[in-house]
């Protein structure tokens, strides 16, 4: 099993790994369903290292703790999964 921020950084720092289209889907909790936003949108704080940031659809900027962060996708394939969510436990 590997925690959502070491497979985060696997994707930032490793270009072998890092190739292909990425997406998250986090909780949002104003919507009470998950937002799926492209790799690329997110930042990364060295302060808040267990936060992420995104500029949501109406531009407001918002950070987004991980342990909200529910899927994650290569090329539209889920290949991580939150353990609790399916009970197969993460794919990567």
């Amino acid at each position: 099993m590997q925690p959502v921020q070491a497979f985060l950084n696997r994707l930032r720092w490793d270009p072998a790994f890092a190739g292909g289209g990425f997406a998250l889907a986090y909780l949002d909790r104003r919507a009470k369903a998950p937002v799926v936003v492209p790799f690329g949108a997110i930042t990364f704080d060295a302060g808040a290292s267990r936060m992420i940031g995104l500029v949501d659809g109406a531009g407001e900027e918002r950070k987004i703790p991980m342990h909200r962060i529910r899927r994650i996708y290569k090329d539209g394939v889920v290949i991580w999964e939150h353990q609790g969510d399916s009970g197969e436990g993460p794919k990567a």
